[in-house]
């Protein structure tokens, strides 16, 4: 019987552990992917230590909210994929049921999209979640032009790197922000226009310097939490920011400064919506097609070394790229 990673009970990556367990049909309006390989992610590790505010049922919850593997069997009433199509997982809004740690899900077909041709399995297990992220915050919330200057929060994580690589493609200037000056050359290697890293600079005068005086015209905050401020205070007067990530626990202070918009995001705003969806398909692709959209991969697991993975993550060992389990 195929194999999926459960977990019965909440804690350390010890409590995950894979079970068989038999074969769904797809039901209507359903496909059935076998799993050829998933990316661990931060959301991951919050649901499998209770740490995630929405509810898990316990025991044998699955977990996984990303994945690439080929369709292999379709329900009733779908006109869309077709058996043997290479995909991407686009949402698994239910991952405790549905998750993509296994080697086979069933989900709606209008959660799926084709896999780029240009994207070998590992890459595509590893881009979706970061790229529709950075997309969906920086082009449908805050409306990214060609010459935006993009301050980015935690910009060396997989969503700060997509956003870096979008705003490449759109003609956006990315402007990167880290806490270690040591991770400079490796955030302008990846894309960065400029790098300003907090260890050393102060983030308000680094960007009037880089923007003559005038202030960017995104904030793309992965953090949240007190620092927020100073991202405002980078900002220009009627600027966008967008909140994003939520890596700071603690409160975020109401902004003082300049008049800014300030939008809340979460991904599934955007991956549940079909019409946004077919617009990140096509961008994906293009981006893919010439070059200018490709995923950082760290290290790669097999499936039974799942529990090593998280804790690869955990540690930080991965720097920021993502952590990828083949299946």
């Amino acid at each position: 019987m195929p194999r999926v990673v459960v977990f019965d009970e909440f804690g350390g990556p010890e409590v995950m552990h894979v079970v068989e367990e038999p074969i769904l049909d797809p039901e209507v309006g359903e496909v059935r992917v076998r799993i050829e390989a998933f990316a661990v992610n931060p959301l991951d590790l919050m649901m499998r230590s209770g740490a995630l505010p929405a509810p898990v049922s316990l025991p044998g919850a699955r977990l996984g909210v990303e994945g690439t593997g080929v369709v292999d069997a379709v329900g009733p009433g779908v006109s869309g994929p077709a058996i043997g199509d290479p995909v991407i997982l686009a949402a698994i809004p239910d991952a405790s049921v549905r998750g993509s740690y296994a080697e086979y899900t069933t989900l709606p077909a209008s959660r799926v999209i084709a896999r780029p041709a240009g994207l070998d399995v590992t890459e595509a297990a590893a881009i979706w979640v970061g790229f529709s992220t950075a997309y969906g915050a920086l082009v449908e919330k805050a409306g990214m032009r060609p010459g935006d200057h993009v301050l980015i929060g935690a910009a060396s994580g997989s969503v700060g790197r997509a956003a870096m690589q979008i705003a490449h493609q759109i003609g956006a200037v990315p402007i990167a922000v880290t806490r270690h000056s040591a991770k400079t050359d490796d955030l302008l290697a990846a894309g960065a226009a400029a790098v300003i890293a907090t260890d050393g600079m102060d983030i308000v005068e680094a960007v009037r310097d880089h923007t003559g005086g005038i202030g960017v015209d995104i904030v793309l905050d992965l953090v949240t939490g007190p620092g927020q401020q100073e991202l405002v205070q980078a900002a220009r007067p009627g600027a966008t920011l967008v909140a994003a990530g939520f890596l700071d626990a603690r409160p975020t202070p109401s902004p003082v400064g300049a008049p800014i918009t300030i939008f809340s995001y979460r991904s599934f705003e955007h991956t549940l919506d079909a019409a946004v969806v077919k617009r990140m398909a096509a961008f994906l692709n293009a981006g893919v097609r010439h070059g200018a959209l490709r995923p950082a991969v760290d290290a790669v697991f097999a499936l039974d070394d799942v529990v090593e993975a998280h804790r690869h993550l955990e540690k930080g060992l991965h720097g920021g790229k993502k952590v990828v389990v083949a299946v």
